[in-house]
């Protein structure tokens, strides 16, 4: 298991790079302040379940192999961008930038968070090239450890997700009125179609780092 001092270098390491936002961030905040809080917590569970799915990868030693791989990584990426896209043009499409809290949305909800970061090249580098400096073989076994530091990053993004949760529910409540939601929806529709225009352009030097 790893020591006191390693989980608060990792901490504080990890809470560095979740401070730079990536596109699960911006998914969520767009998430937020379109439809509000709920919506984006519910969005936060979709979002740190693939992560935590990662960490469980990682433990694993599969994450590694995607990482490494360059045609694994320009799948995941390419498939990412799409769906960005996707989502894009369904946001700019809809007549109404509200979904009902029906069981069934929010399902789609989380779903759809949870292959946001499923589909998030840079979550698995991070796994692959961040995560493993924190193990040391000579403490025991290296896929407890790793479960250990993943579940400390999950936990560690769930409090910075909500935090972006929160803010942009509180920033984009007035805007949430009227023909404001509407234009909400199309500016969050574009944000997703340049996000995923920007991921499958990133090109593949994916040994860099980056936000969640």
């Amino acid at each position: 298991m790893p020591d006191a001092s390693t989980l608060l270098l990792f901490a504080a390491a990890s809470l560095a790079l979740l401070a730079v936002p990536g596109p699960a961030v911006i998914y969520l905040v767009t998430r937020s302040a379109t439809q509000g809080r709920s919506a984006g917590f519910i969005s936060v569970l979709g979002v740190e379940t693939g992560t935590f799915a990662y960490a469980l990868a990682a433990a694993a030693g599969l994450t590694g192999l995607v990482a490494a791989s360059e045609t694994g990584f320009t799948i995941v990426r390419f498939a990412g961008a799409a769906y960005l896209v996707y989502l894009g043009v369904r946001r700019l499409l809809e007549r109404s930038g509200v979904e009902t809290a029906a069981p069934s949305a929010r399902s789609r909800l989380f779903l759809r968070g949870l292959l946001v970061q499923l589909l998030n090249p840079k979550i698995a580098v991070f796994f692959l090239a961040f995560l493993p400096q924190f193990v040391d073989p000579d403490r025991g076994s290296v896929v407890v450890q790793s479960l250990i530091l993943g579940t400390l990053f999950t936990v560690l993004a769930i409090l910075g997700d909500g935090a972006y949760v929160l803010a942009a529910d509180a920033v984009s409540g007035r805007l949430r009125r009227g023909r404001g939601l509407e234009r909400l929806a199309r500016l969050s529709g574009g944000v997703y179609i340049g996000l995923g225009v920007t991921a499958a352009l990133s090109g593949s030097g994916h040994a860099r780092g980056g936000g969640a």
